[in-house]
């Protein structure tokens, strides 16, 4: 360092970026290092906290000694439950041929060894009730099922009866029961394109989208010149958007899911009103008000 002060400007200037380049590439190995030290430690750490699941993805001992439907490691459902679900299980597959098989797990799993216990196969389907993930219930479908249950009915299966707010409320052992309930009353009648039934909060997501779409066309229809009553070449210029809100998704999931006319009434209802209020909104505005 003190010959670094003693020379000339310009010699200094030639060594300062060369300590600056090593100290560069230092720091940049250094920095490497650091990556995959943590990543080292994040897979060692993985692996420790998580042993029992690797261990027990085939674990034949978890298995019962008797032939049984359901396997409640998790203890998701009562002695009775269970005994009113076997005797269920059997006969329907007795009846329609369609096997279903539920497995409850929290920390320990049989894992691929129940494909062999059950003999799944292309008409078999595999509940899991695993409360460890974001959602509880995961399905295990055979080929064969999917003419009847398309894929898009076992999202919408898992997300209405397994997400966690229907579970606070209602419990695993209903999440369980009342998903199973859909797919039989859904095989038996030959398939379903979507789950039958429709949940409050969905139809309130129906009834807003209801709304909206009248607002948009009671926007779009106000007239825009003297003597004009409604602009309908507005009304048919924004005709995709409040028909995509209105019948697609305000109509369409309520009559695909229930025969109650009620939630469809009030539908077109909330659609109405919305239209109505968007149209009359400049008139209630350029009203005058009374003189005191």
């Amino acid at each position: 360092m003190s010959v670094h002060y003693c020379i000339s400007g310009n010699i200094s200037f030639i060594f300062v970026p060369q300590r600056l380049m090593q100290y560069s590439l230092l720091y940049s190995n250094f920095s490497r290092l650091t990556k995959w030290v943590l990543v080292l430690i994040l897979m060692v750490t993985g692996w420790a906290i998580a042993p029992s699941s690797v261990l027990a993805f085939n674990n034949p001992d978890l298995l019962p000694n008797q032939s049984t439907p359901i396997i409640d490691l998790a203890k998701s459902l009562t002695a009775a439950q269970e005994n009113t679900l076997t005797q269920e299980l059997t006969s329907f597959e007795a009846e329609t041929g369609w096997k279903l098989r539920v497995l409850t797990q929290f920390d320990r799993t049989p894992g691929i060894a129940v494909r062999d216990f059950w003999k799944l196969n292309d008409h078999s389907v595999l509940l899991v009730a695993d409360p460890r993930g974001g959602n509880l219930l995961n399905f295990n479908v055979g080929r064969d099922l999917y003419q009847f249950l398309p894929r898009t009915y076992w999202v919408e299966l898992q997300t209405r009866f397994g997400n966690q707010f229907f579970v606070r409320e209602n419990g695993e052992d209903q999440a369980i029961l009342q998903s199973l309930q859909a797919i039989e009353g859904c095989l038996r009648q030959g398939g379903c394109r979507v789950v039958p039934g429709l949940p409050q909060e969905q139809w309130i997501l129906t009834l807003v989208t209801s709304v909206i779409g009248g607002l948009v066309l009671g926007f779009a229809a106000q007239p825009r010149k003297q003597g004009q009553v409604i602009a309908w070449q507005w009304a048919l210029v924004f005709s995709p958007l409040w028909c995509i809100l209105f019948v697609a998704f305000g109509i369409g999931p309520v009559i695909t899911r229930t025969t109650d006319w009620l939630p469809l009434f009030r539908n077109v209802a909330g659609f109405m009103i919305g239209a109505l209020v968007a149209y009359l909104t400049p008139v209630i505005t350029n009203s005058s008000p009374s003189e005191l």
